[in-house]
């Protein structure tokens, strides 16, 4: 496989729901990713497929073995990296580089109560441990 980039190249969505499916599956050949892509999308081709991760390769997100008859590809970057990246885009470009105003619109909008009860004991676990530290 080839060597990857340092710094993790922005995946378009479409190729961002395709690294999904191989960080799933780990690495695959295109026929894999198709066949686990359908489930999803039933209208993908294999040779819109083929050419996204293609593109993908072209791009550092995805390593490709050509080793074998079909070539086997992975992800270049584990997820945590990407969204990592991609989370900071976000903040200077949505929030000003507020991480603040990023938390407060999302728990605002997009978390349920059940999460939100999630994210107090988290809190409160890391208080208890930073005011322990001290």
């Amino acid at each position: 496989m080839t060597r990857k980039p340092t710094r993790p190249p922005k995946p378009t969505a479409a190729e961002l729901d395709l690294l999904r499916v191989v960080w799933q599956l780990g690495p695959s050949t295109v026929k894999d990713v198709h066949l686990a892509r359908q489930a999803e999308r039933p209208e993908a081709t294999y040779a819109t497929v083929l050419r996204l991760m293609q593109v993908m390769h072209g791009k550092g997100l995805l390593l490709r073995d050509e080793s074998q008859r079909s070539h086997v590809y992975a992800a270049a970057h584990a997820p945590d990296a990407l969204r990592t990246g991609l989370l900071g885009d976000l903040i200077q470009k949505a929030f000003a580089g507020s991480a603040k105003d990023l938390v407060l619109a999302a728990l605002n909008t997009h978390v349920s109560a059940k999460e939100r009860d999630e994210i107090r004991r988290l809190l409160r676990d890391d208080n208890a441990v930073e005011a322990h530290d001290e």
